[in-house]
């Protein structure tokens, strides 16, 4: 009895708890009575970065050293899997835009959320590499290249765009704190750089001549774009780490993002050195292909210095009671960019280590997924996901409370 009356009390708590003025068909008051969402539904762009996660997972199989041949079917069903998300996203998003039903405005009104508009440029891009990687085995060479121009060009538009806009409003507009850089910061500055990758692979299906030479040298200048501002905000980000610690809270994820840029250029990289050949003038392509290691190398070492560095205070922050938030989507795409990164090291130097360790992070960004995916799916079931953020105190970022000994006491003194 006691037990049939908690039930019956739960369920009272529950209807008390659903939201009650939806109308509509019967699918949208079921939706709106199971989570208890509001009219203000949470579908904002950062929800695309769960394309950019899974969609990684086929692209980094597809150029995975010595397994890519065993996971080619493997990679085809994640690279449909991904397909099926953007285009859901993309029809979900629109639907409650046109019904005033979203908050992606709220979101560029906000210094945080606002960097995640670089996502859904992401999204398209990394579609389009699975495409042209992938797609002929589906649907056929001419239709994949086709589909991987149009989401290349909507990616690279969208991707310049964020990059403009949502650091000038960063700068003109939105009020932040000392300590507030965090990883999101380089969302919208990194389009560019995996449009350059992206670019790069359809450099061979351009015309010959001018128009092939100068998508070559578009992407290679889409590359610089995306890194010089992609370093400059690694170091506030190191900055901010020295002088405030970290947060503890469910943005610690983002600190995965700075391996975005890092695994991303050394793709691009990689790319430009292989289609230099047939794009430009043999004597400046050799020079792309040096470069290709040349630059990788050195980025090799930072990624696995940042690797360290992220896990440990990832597991600082899980040890605080870490909870599930979208962010934990930033394990996924940056994690992939290195595998598909080193993969090309490996294909331009022959070096077994390259490829070991490039297997070593596809193990991590498979675990990463299943993780992300597991939280995102329970989120989507209990609603809480769907609803908008409680408004609260700004994230501040600390450090050990009982560590002593800085260098500054003395100065303080």
């Amino acid at each position: 009895m006691n037990a049939i009356k908690k039930i019956i009390i739960g369920n009272k708590l529950n209807l008390d708890q659903k939201n009650k003025s939806v109308k509509g068909l019967w699918w949208k008051r079921f939706f709106y009575s199971v989570t208890g969402a509001t009219n203000d539904f949470g579908l904002g762009p950062n929800w695309f970065a769960s394309v950019m996660g899974t969609g990684i997972i086929a692209n980094a199989a597809a150029s995975l050293p010595l397994f890519s041949d065993r996971l080619h079917s493997f990679a085809i069903v994640i690279w449909c899997l991904a397909s099926l998300m953007l285009v859901g996203l993309v029809m979900g998003t629109c639907l409650f835009l046109v019904r005033g039903q979203n908050v992606w405005k709220k979101h560029f009104s906000d210094p945080m959320m606002a960097q995640f508009y670089g996502a859904p440029p992401m999204a398209m891009l990394t579609v389009a590499g699975g495409t042209l990687i992938l797609g002929e085995t589906v649907i056929g060479l001419d239709l994949s290249v086709t589909i991987a121009w149009t989401l290349w060009f909507l990616g690279t538009i969208a991707g310049l765009a964020s990059a403009v806009i949502i650091p000038y409003r960063l700068f003109t507009k939105f009020k932040v704190r000392k300590d507030s850089a965090f990883g999101g910061w380089l969302m919208p500055v990194v389009p560019p750089m995996v449009s350059a990758t992206i670019g790069a692979m359809l450099v061979p299906y351009a015309s010959e001549g001018v128009i092939r030479e100068t998508m070559f040298y578009l992407c290679f200048a889409m590359f610089g774009l995306s890194l010089v501002a992609a370093m400059i905000i690694i170091s506030m980000r190191w900055r901010r780490l020295a002088h405030h610690g970290t947060s503890g809270t469910s943005r610690v994820p983002t600190l995965w993002i700075v391996l975005g840029p890092l695994g991303q250029s050394m793709t691009a990289a990689g790319v430009l050195g292989s289609v230099a050949a047939g794009a430009i003038p043999s004597k400046i392509a050799v020079g792309f292909e040096l470069f290709a290691v040349l630059y990788s190398v050195p980025i090799f070492g930072f990624v696995l210095l940042w690797t360290c560095l992220a896990t440990l205070l990832t597991i600082r922050a899980h040890r605080r009671q870490m909870r599930f938030a979208l962010t934990y989507w930033a394990f996924t795409f940056p994690v992939g960019t290195c595998v598909t990164g080193i993969a090309l090291l490996y294909h331009h130097t022959g070096l077994p280590l390259f490829a070991w360790v490039s297997i070593f992070f596809y193990i991590g960004l498979l675990t990463a997924w299943v993780v992300a995916a597991f939280g995102t799916t329970k989120g989507m079931i209990t609603g809480h996901l769907f609803r908008p953020p409680p408004q609260g105190s700004p994230i501040i970022s600390v450090k050990e409370s009982d560590f002593t000994g800085d260098i500054l006491d003395d100065e303080d003194k």
